[in-house]
């Protein structure tokens, strides 16, 4: 076997949703870091990967981020963009510097946002003591957060967030500072109280680029994950679907 710099893992969950020669596109559960990292060096997703893309990813390299495109944190679910091939790699990257990759996310925050459709704009930035997070700052970078209410019962909401940018924790933050922290926050709920749940309610949903080789408009879709199907009878809110997102 060949002595690959990232430890495959066949042990680790995850749900490939779309492939091809160029990328792939996979579904990680929440509980599972991105990456492998200090503490997580055998269990990441991309651990996962390694196990049948070993040879591709090992050919990008630690420069390309073995494939990857993006990250999500360890308690968010939902999809994830991987390269296969050098150019590809390129190609995407660049996509996601023009905002040109659309990113849907569902969350239940506590409480009701107001209004209830808008964008929030405050820049982010990363601090690192002890573990990673974002604080707002004006000298922070640009971060840009479109969101609208899907649905409302009595203490929380459904909401539908695309971020236009990518910045740590970004919607998270944001919703925190609106005053409506996603369910499950531990960081950013500033004194909120908020229901018991089992792990943050924040799921990547849907994700939209262009092929890097044909340059058709690939859309993926994951549905509501499993684990948080609970919360949703719980605060008597429906399932959304991805067909129902809105442009906002």
């Amino acid at each position: 076997m060949r002595d690959y710099s990232v430890t495959p893992n066949p042990n680790i969950p995850f749900v490939l949703r779309q492939a091809d020669s160029s990328f792939l596109v996979v579904e990680k559960p929440s509980g599972v870091v991105t990456q492998p990292g200090k503490g997580h060096e055998k269990d990441s997703l991309l651990n996962a990967l390694f196990v049948d893309y070993g040879n591709l990813l090992q050919n990008l390299g630690e420069a390309r981020g073995w494939g990857l495109l993006h990250r999500l944190d360890r308690e968010t679910s939902g999809l994830v963009l991987v390269a296969l091939r050098n150019a590809s790699y390129e190609h995407l990257l660049q996509q996601f510097r023009d905002r040109k990759v659309q990113k849907i996310y569902w969350a239940i925050v506590a409480g009701h946002p107001r209004p209830a459709q808008g964008v929030i704009q405050k820049p982010i930035a990363e601090v690192v003591a002890g573990r990673k997070k974002a604080v707002l700052t004006r000298t922070g970078q640009q971060a840009i957060t479109a969101y609208r209410v899907l649905q409302e019962s009595e203490d929380v909401s459904l909401i539908e967030a695309r971020p236009k940018t990518g910045r740590l924790h970004q919607i998270r933050i944001h919703m925190a500072d609106l005053g409506c922290p996603v369910l499950g926050e531990d960081t950013y709920a500033r004194g909120v109280a908020l229901p018991r749940v089992p792990r943050l309610c924040l799921h990547a949903a849907s994700l939209s680029f262009l092929h890097p080789e044909t340059q058709r408009r690939i859309t993926v879709h994951a549905p509501w994950p499993a684990d948080l199907k609970g919360m949703l009878n719980k605060f008597h809110l429906d399932e959304p679907r991805p067909e129902d997102a809105g442009q906002i």
